[in-house]
């Protein structure tokens, strides 16, 4: 029993600021996969030498994107089953990719409006069942960065961006999953194989669409529509960061559970300061010495997803920051900065933080009034 207490005293008394550490940075030992990792690092390498080749490496966030998506939503199964259901997440991605470049000319109204709308989508997707619902999110991200992404290069005269060829790029990383897939599946025999991620639901069971859940999607849409506005509206110096940091940081379900909220926004914030810092690296470069710092960062991205893919299980804490900080990465690469831009990065990070934060109490309130409802898988 004195043991016991004695655990219990060094693990921090509930409510702490220690105990709220030590749950938000508790380690799973057993969800630590390198395999995983390792096979993430070694195929991302094929469109990284691919866009070195030929000189275009600001098509290579799509290909990254299209493959890291394709690999979390492959349902395992026969070689058949699963090359359609990753196609058709594909061709979905493909469309998106297309609507975000696309718009990144547009006028900021046409932003919002898009990004309310896929993001409402995504939220609604939970009817056609809990994996689906994680493949819509999924693709409720990638749009955000397509807007942050073509609404930087369009204001960009340095690099020259085309939508056909963003979409090519996305539909080619989701088409070297499926490549991928067929070789392990010839490897192994022709056998039916498990789902590659097994620590994500399977369940496609539909569900109804109740009242809170929809209420849900309608405020996390307006929150992301919300921050779009701010961030192109009002032209913000890298005010692309906040929309996707309030992405990030809001849970996407009707329990919002203080654990995950914290460790979505502990991670987002932890992610966007190792960008940060590693951003300054080339800031003031030019010539050859730029080209050099560029692609090794690009390097850096590419084993952040690495490291992602190995720790998924092992916290989740860890697990948004290797994702932010790849990502923030390789969306600002293609624009020169200097080092007053960090300053904005912040800013508009932990604004987009915090505005997730309060979605997720607003959300938590309208949970506990409508209690008696179904909750919505996490």
């Amino acid at each position: 029993m004195a043991s016991e207490n004695t655990r219990d005293g060094q693990a921090g008394a509930p409510g702490t600021v220690e105990h709220w550490l030590l749950q938000v940075f508790e380690l799973n030992p057993a969800g630590l996969n390198w395999q995983r990792g390792v096979a993430m690092l070694d195929v991302g390498l094929v469109p990284l030498f691919v866009f070195w080749a030929i000189g275009h490496e600001q098509y290579l966030l799509s290909a990254l994107f299209g493959l890291l998506f394709a690999g979390l939503t492959d349902p395992g199964g026969g070689f058949g089953y699963r090359a359609s259901h990753i196609a058709v997440f594909g061709l979905i991605g493909a469309g998106l990719t297309g609507l975000g470049f696309g718009l990144g000319a547009e006028a900021w109204g046409w932003l919002t409006l898009a990004a309310f709308a896929v993001t409402l989508c995504a939220g609604l997707a939970v009817a056609f069942g809990v994996r689906r619902f994680v493949a819509a999110l999924l693709l409720n991200v990638w749009f955000i960065v397509t807007l942050a992404t073509a609404f930087g290069l369009h204001g960009s005269a340095r690099v020259t961006s085309y939508t056909w060829a963003q979409v090519l790029a996305w539909s080619g990383g989701a088409a070297l999953w499926i490549a991928v897939a067929f070789l392990v599946w010839l490897i192994r025999g022709r056998q039916v194989l498990p789902q590659p991620i097994s620590e994500l639901p399977g369940d496609t069971s539909r569900r109804k669409l109740t009242r809170p859940v929809i209420m849900l999607a309608v405020i996390r849409a307006a929150v992301v529509a919300g921050t779009v506005a701010l961030a192109f509206g009002l032209d913000l110096s890298h005010g692309s960061w906040m929309p996707f940091a309030a992405m990030v940081a809001m849970k996407p379900s009707l329990e919002q559970a203080a654990l995950a909220g914290a460790q979505r926004l502990a991670g987002a914030a932890i992610g966007a300061g190792v960008a940060v810092l590693l951003l300054l690296v080339p800031a003031g470069e030019h010539g050859e010495q730029l080209f050099a710092v560029e692609r090794g960062l690009e390097v850096v991205a590419l084993i952040l997803f690495m490291h992602a893919m190995a720790i998924r299980f092992l916290n989740y804490t860890l697990y948004c920051a290797a994702i932010a900080a790849g990502v923030l990465i390789l969306l600002d690469l293609p624009q020169p900065s200097d080092y007053a831009a960090e300053g904005y990065r912040v800013l508009w990070t932990l604004c987009g933080v915090g505005i997730g934060l309060l979605t997720m109490l607003l959300a938590g309130l309208l949970a506990k009034r409508t209690a008696k409802g179904p909750a919505q898988p996490a």
